[in-house]
């Protein structure tokens, strides 16, 4: 075969840029007979990944917790991503608000398939609190050295802001950054430069690292802590550009795998798990994930340092991330890959923090198993109002005046972010009552977060870094 007439072979066949690369390979390296092969495999593989996309015309049952606070664009998107096909079950949590194609607040369990972007952009976005064995009542105290003291520590160690403001020199070390983690493929090889300049950042949106005062009220919790107050700084961010880039690119292999997918729900397309492209993507989810812990260990560790501090206790969990579970459908134990967007898991006796907003009470939790919830609880408050709204609604004075009450000491952070755009954390935790119990409670103090820049005083990131914003 001559290579015109591959050229117009490749045109009749849906291939991904993957794929078209390797079939040409083929044809150059191997032969032309070889590469024919290649692609009628490929070929007659899609055309029975297509006669599989079709949506159900019902969706498999979903349970919602606080559907009062719950607007009707979540629900509708829970509905969609619960009629694919690999669906198997759902649920919905109280902070639950619209996203990209799975809702933030999302559970999805899917049989063999994973949903990059029910993952969500920011894979392995997490919280993690550290506790010290030290009075908070210096955080209530701003002119005091103390809090000075801590307030430098926070701002010293820590990394906000997109682009160029998100990056340092690359001088941070952490075993995660070991070339040996980051093969595989080309673009896991690519993005070790991203991890490099962005280990111990936190990009910007709901990001924040802060100084509260945790409340344990629970003498028998499993952190081992005698009820009281102790100081701890909690943190909340993820993979910054290495989980940006790999949701996009799998993302995007997923479309192509499946152009036919109804419109309603093209952002849920799916990779098979039997499929390398799924096994690729599930292998740099891990890599995203045990970057992101690394992230917060990495900023925990260097504040607590300057502030001349050691821990007597971490709590962590990711809220974007799927998981191999089990779970019951129709009163039989089956294994599923659990997508959890913007959800905590709680299974029995797993610790969760949920937090409020900057100026609002957060939650350490422990999971009550509930088999119904997939094992989850929400991952926060919830935004009930767009950044947009925010912007548009919310003044500068009233901002001011929340954090005044509240005794809260704000670096960085806009009114996109304000409290007011966020549902009320209360009525949100007393919504799923049943699927956690409170073992302490996270008063922030002195929250950081990124500047409130406009996109055209961002500048670019370095050259090889990718950035993105983390939601």
């Amino acid at each position: 075969m001559k290579p015109i007439e591959f050229q117009q072979m490749l045109e009749e066949v849906r291939l991904t840029h993957k794929e078209r690369d390797e079939a040409w390979k083929t044809f150059k390296q191997v032969s032309p007979e070889a590469a024919v092969d290649f692609v009628q495999k490929i070929h007659e593989m899609r055309i029975e990944l297509q006669g599989s996309v079709k949506l159900r015309d019902t969706a498999v049952p979903f349970h919602i917790w606080g559907l009062e606070h719950i607007d009707s664009t979540a629900l509708e998107q829970m509905e969609g991503a619960a009629r694919l096909p690999i669906a198997l079950a759902g649920s919905l949590m109280p902070d639950a608000h619209k996203g990209y194609g799975l809702p933030i607040g999302g559970v999805l369990a899917t049989e063999n398939a994973v949903v990059p972007y029910a993952v969500g952009v920011d894979i392995a976005c997490r919280m993690m609190m550290t506790v010290y064995p030290t009075s908070p009542d210096a955080l209530k105290k701003p002119n005091s050295p103390e809090f000075q003291h801590l307030q430098k520590a926070l701002i010293d160690h820590t990394v906000f802001g997109a682009g160029a403001d998100g990056v340092h020199d690359g001088k941070i070390e952490h075993p995660i950054l070991d070339p040996s983690h980051w093969q595989g493929t080309r673009l896991i090889r690519d993005l070790r430069l991203t991890a490099i300049r962005q280990i111990g950042t936190s990009g910007t949106g709901n990001h924040f690292v802060e100084w509260g005062e945790f409340e344990v009220l629970d003498a028998a919790n499993t952190l081992k802590l005698k009820p009281g107050s102790y100081l701890a700084l909690l943190s909340h961010s993820g993979s910054r550009g290495v989980g940006y880039k790999i949701a996009e690119h799998y993302t995007k292999i997923a479309m192509e795998l499946m152009p036919d997918l109804d419109e309603s729900v093209k952002h849920l397309a799916w990779l098979p798990l039997n499929r390398e492209e799924g096994q690729e993507y599930w292998n740099a989810m891990q890599l995203a994930g045990e970057f992101a812990s690394a992230n917060h260990h990495v900023i925990h560790a260097r504040i607590a340092k300057a502030a001349g501090l050691e821990s007597i206790a971490s709590i962590e969990n990711h809220h974007n991330f799927a998981w191999v579970e089990k779970i019951i459908v129709d009163g039989i134990e089956r294994e599923a890959i659990v997508h959890r967007k913007g959800a905590t898991p709680a299974g029995k006796g797993v610790l969760g923090v949920i937090p409020g907003t900057m100026a609002d009470v957060g939650f350490v939790v422990v999971g009550k198993g509930n088999l119904e919830s997939l094992n989850s609880a929400s991952h926060g408050s919830g935004r009930q109002m767009s950044r947009t709204n925010a912007l548009k609604t919310i003044t500068h004075q009233q901002h001011a005046d929340y954090l005044t009450e509240r005794g809260v000491t704000l670096i960085g952070g806009g009114l996109d972010e304000a409290p007011h755009a966020y549902k009320s954390i209360q009525k949100v935790i007393e919504a799923q009552s049943d699927l956690v119990d409170i073992i302490g409670t996270f008063q922030p103090r002195i929250v950081r977060m990124a500047e409130d820049k406009p996109l055209h005083h961002i500048k670019p990131a370095p050259e090889g870094v990718v950035d993105a914003k983390g939601d």
